[in-house]
């Protein structure tokens, strides 16, 4: 799944997956390991459903529990405000914006 993230980061492509038992569209904008040692997509949530929070929000998905991954043709153009290509929460980053 990694490939196809830093894909989608890379060509600026939007990422579409099931988490948390909810459909979600996500521009990806960085991709690396968070503090608790998993695999992590920080993202731009542009539609579909959540528990947490209203749609669009940024989130922290955990790699794993992404399902049915898809890279689509919809591009984005990467300039949402409060993006920090330095993560805190990610260390090491695989790749950013």
């Amino acid at each position: 799944m990694s490939d196809i993230i830093c894909k989608a980061i890379q060509e600026q492509k939007v990422l579409e997956f099931t988490y948390d038992g909810h459909h979600r569209k996500v521009e990806p904008y960085c991709h690396g390991r968070s503090k608790k040692g998993k695999e992590s997509l920080r993202g731009y949530q542009i539609a579909g459903g959540s528990n947490s929070r209203r749609v669009p929000f940024w989130r922290l998905f955990t790699v794993a529990k992404m399902g049915n991954l898809t890279l689509t043709d919809e591009p984005f153009t990467g300039g949402r405000p409060h993006y920090n290509p330095n993560d805190k929460d990610l260390s090491p980053i695989h790749c950013n914006i």
